[in-house]
């Protein structure tokens, strides 16, 4: 049953980032609205104070290469342009296919690994998945916003990035 209910979450929170994603792009970013996600999410850690959510060395590893993996499909998908004389995040199609491929694919891992590991230890690597993507995503994005930054000061002609 917890595996159904973490499932529909997952479905409504994906389905949640995509309204998010497509409002965002008619409104300017800044810098605040590009790093504060991963820091608000990064208090989810605390959830591995408790033994029943805590991973083995091995399920960290692989959880940090998998989310750093998947999140190069984020960062490709996530470009700046300036209109207006403002910086705005680019919309991409391919965006939202990304989400909700990442989605099935953790929905199908979820159902799989349920059998072998305990649903606690399971939402701890799940939650190191998310973040171990969002972080480098974030810093990316963080890192071209300040050269579109740059631009707008007038150091470099505008152009959109990758």
């Amino acid at each position: 049953m917890t595996i159904i209910i973490s499932t529909i979450l997952a479905a409504v929170m994906a389905s949640f980032v995509i309204i998010v994603r497509m409002k965002a792009a008619k409104r300017p970013v800044s810098g605040r609205k590009i790093i504060l996600p991963p820091i608000f999410m990064s208090t989810g850690a605390f959830m591995y104070f408790s033994p029943v959510f805590r991973v083995t060395h091995s399920e960290i590893l692989e959880t940090v290469i998998a989310g750093l993996l998947f999140s190069i499909l984020l960062i490709k998908t996530s470009t700046f342009e300036i209109r207006d004389n403002e910086i705005y995040l680019k919309r991409s199609k391919a965006f939202i296919f990304i989400l909700v491929g990442l989605l099935i694919i953790r929905i199908a891992a979820k159902v799989i690994l349920s059998s072998t590991i305990e649903v606690g230890q399971l939402s701890g690597m799940f939650f190191l998945l998310a973040f171990s993507m969002i972080l480098p995503w974030r810093v990316a994005m963080y890192m071209q916003y300040k050269k579109f930054r740059e631009k707008l000061a007038g150091n470099l002609p505008p152009k959109t990035a990758h």
